[in-house]
């Protein structure tokens, strides 16, 4: 099948993509305070809320992660805000096999990498393979899942690889557009998981580029001079507007809104409530976008004391007062997860029992025996109702959310005992499935995010057995290039994973990011990202 234009391909690949469940992404993305043409110069300085976990594209997963990975790497395609169309990138056109088993991409014969070296398709071929080789699905777990299947690419001529599936893939096109895909030079991709982690091995063809990283304290970008391949999306043609931009992590959420509003920042992540009054003082304001993805929730290792009871799980859910979450803690830019999907991702489903009923969540623990002790915590067989849910502070608002969440499970009888961790520790225990329950999050815009999460061919921290119906629907999806059946499919895949108590949610993730009046044009890209490709500074 030969695939000419954005809407054709979005109908083969990408499925259950609608404009509506995307349009939402773009809210707020970009703010026109300032008339005029954009005006080239500057750096801008940004405030990350947590340091990034690794300076390659390929292994990140925080959003303040991706924030800096994303600037250096092009992918092959990229995905429409606005539309959820897939447009061309460093693929300027695409065929896709009538079994979406193979995908032939056609490369911009004048794109680069930074090393001066050109964009090629054994360059592409050369990205996967290491993914899927050597980083693999402990260092890489978002980029392998996104090849699960890979068979290898097929380098056509120097410009047209083919990348091959043993079975159908149909998600892949959309994960193409991903920054975990994105296209290293082949001097990058020889190298080590930790080599690629510490910033200067990464050679990338993106519009910015490493002059310095710094783990756990700053990242440095330079504009990439000559830089001519931009993205169907990006609003300019041609070189960055900014000449650099200056990452810094900044964990303490009031030092952060202070250095905006003192102008020793440009731009910060993680603008909470309490701080829109200094920054609209200061004449900034606050970018909100909504994640598509898997919402923020609790997931249980089902192996695990208390939580490998079913009606424990099942009792969680209607437990949680999440608008009480939302109205407490977060504040309006956020909403309450409606179901196993945030609401903007493709192929959202709303879930009836994802509600807060806690008379509800009382009777299923009676039902099943849990008992109310001297305390006020429920006990069976001797054992309380007691269990951990290890967490990192990547969202800044994810102590205050589970402390409350705490409360509230308090009164039906459910000890719930937090456990911070940094991100990288997180991350570790999440590998050998060392918790009761994980809290987190995961971003893409794409409903296949069911069966990287959820999935026992994926990253399954649930450490769950099969259970058939749930594993069949989740590889029916990727084998159909109708829309309407993929929907469906997801729509099964979300309630199974609710039935089988795989996920508790909580609220969905929103970006809320403040910028000082100078900045202009700061976006969000298709997976709730900052693009600054086309961001400017207007005069200070």
């Amino acid at each position: 099948m030969t695939v000419s234009r954005p809407a054709r391909l979005a109908r083969l690949a990408v499925a259950a993509l609608t404009a509506s469940s995307l349009a939402a992404c773009a809210g707020g993305g970009s703010a026109q305070e300032v008339t005029g043409p954009a005006q080239p110069g500057g750096v801008l300085r940004y405030g990350l809320s947590q340091a990034p976990t690794c300076a390659d594209p390929a292994q990140a997963g925080s959003n303040q992660t991706i924030y800096v990975t994303r600037q250096i790497v092009d992918s092959l395609t990229d995905q429409d805000p606005a539309t959820g169309e897939l447009t061309p990138w460093l693929a300027r056109s695409w065929e896709v096999s009538p079994d979406a088993t193979s995908f032939t991409f056609r490369l911009h014969e004048g794109a680069s990498f930074s090393d001066g070296t050109p964009v090629t398709a054994d360059a592409v071929r050369a990205s996967f393979d290491a993914i899927v080789n050597t980083l693999g699905g402990a260092k890489a777990p978002l980029g392998a899942s996104y090849l699960a299947g890979y068979t290898g690419t097929d380098v056509i001529d120097g410009h047209t690889a083919r990348v091959s599936f043993s079975a159908p893939n149909a998600q892949f096109l959309q994960a193409s557009s991903t920054s975990q895909l994105g296209i290293l030079a082949p001097a990058t991709s020889g190298r080590s998981a930790e080599e690629r982690c510490a910033g200067d091995a990464i050679v990338g063809s993106g519009p910015f580029v490493y002059t310095d990283y710094q783990q756990d304290r700053s990242a440095t970008l330079a504009k990439r001079d000559g830089y001519a391949w931009g993205s169907e999306v990006f609003g300019h043609d041609g070189e960055a507007y900014l000449d650099g931009i200056e990452f810094t992590v900044v964990p303490e959420s009031g030092v952060r809104t202070g250095s905006l509003a003192s102008d020793q920042l440009d731009a910060v992540s993680d603008a909470l409530p309490q701080d829109a009054p200094q920054i609209d003082a200061a004449g900034g304001r606050i970018l909100t976008t909504s994640n598509p993805g898997v919402p923020f929730g609790f997931q249980p290792n089902v192996t695990a004391p208390v939580v490998s009871d079913p009606a424990v799980r099942t009792a969680l859910v209607t437990a949680i007062d999440r608008q009480e979450l939302v109205d407490t803690v977060l504040g309006p830019d956020f909403v309450p997860a409606t179901g196993t999907l945030a609401h903007t991702t493709p192929g959202y489903t709303p879930l009836g029992d994802v509600t807060h009923d806690p008379d509800r969540a009382r009777r299923v623990l009676d039902d099943a025996g849990w008992r109310e002790g001297p305390d006020g915590i429920r006990e069976k067989d001797g054992r309380p109702l007691s269990f951990g849910v290890t967490f990192s502070a990547v969202f800044a608002g994810n102590q205050a959310i589970l402390e409350l969440v705490q409360q509230q499970l308090r009164q039906v009888g459910v000890d719930l005992r937090l456990d911070l961790v940094s991100t990288a520790e997180q991350t570790a225990r999440q590998a050998s499935h060392d918790y009761d329950t994980t809290y987190y999050n995961s971003t893409r815009a794409d409903g296949d995010i069911l069966r990287a999460t959820f999935g026992l061919d994926g990253r399954n921290l649930n450490a769950r057995g099969p259970i058939p119906e749930l594993d069949e629907v989740l590889a029916e999806q990727l084998t159909t290039v109708d829309a309407g059946q993929r929907a469906e499919a997801l729509a099964r895949a979300q309630q199974l994973v609710l039935d089988n108590g795989l996920w508790v949610p909580t609220v969905e993730l929103s970006q809320a990011i403040g910028v000082s009046a100078a900045v202009q044009d700061l976006r969000f890209e298709a997976s709730a990202r900052l693009q600054f490709f086309d961001a400017w500074l207007a005069e200070r």
